[in-house]
């Protein structure tokens, strides 16, 4: 089995920052690279991931997320369902590192 190297995620304001592999959700890298984005439902449905892409590429699996056209059109994306398609900058003002388990 191959994998794809992965992209570079990175978060603004905070300047957060994680690799996104292509086959894994964008919540689902962070919360491994230790970074907590807002999140409820995971599914695409609640829209408390809802955020901005500023720069990037995304795909979804599955046939359309909870979003409006216009939503869409402006660069909003739903990271819990979210796959980068090449490195990423995403406006997520409330993300913060989780604290180690140090």
């Amino acid at each position: 089995m191959t994998t794809s190297p992965p992209f570079s995620a990175r978060l603004q304001p905070s300047g957060l920052a994680f690799d996104a592999s292509p086959s894994e959700p964008l919540l689902t890298a962070a919360r491994k690279a230790g970074i907590e984005l807002p999140a409820s439902c995971r599914n695409g449905t609640c829209r408390t991931c809802m955020c901005r892409l500023a720069r990037g590429q995304v795909g979804y699996r599955i046939d359309w997320p909870g979003l409006t056209r216009e939503e869409k059109a402006e660069g909003y994306i739903l990271p819990c369902v979210a796959y980068p398609e090449s490195d990423v900058d995403m406006v997520v003002p409330a993300a913060r590192r989780l604290l180690s388990k140090e």
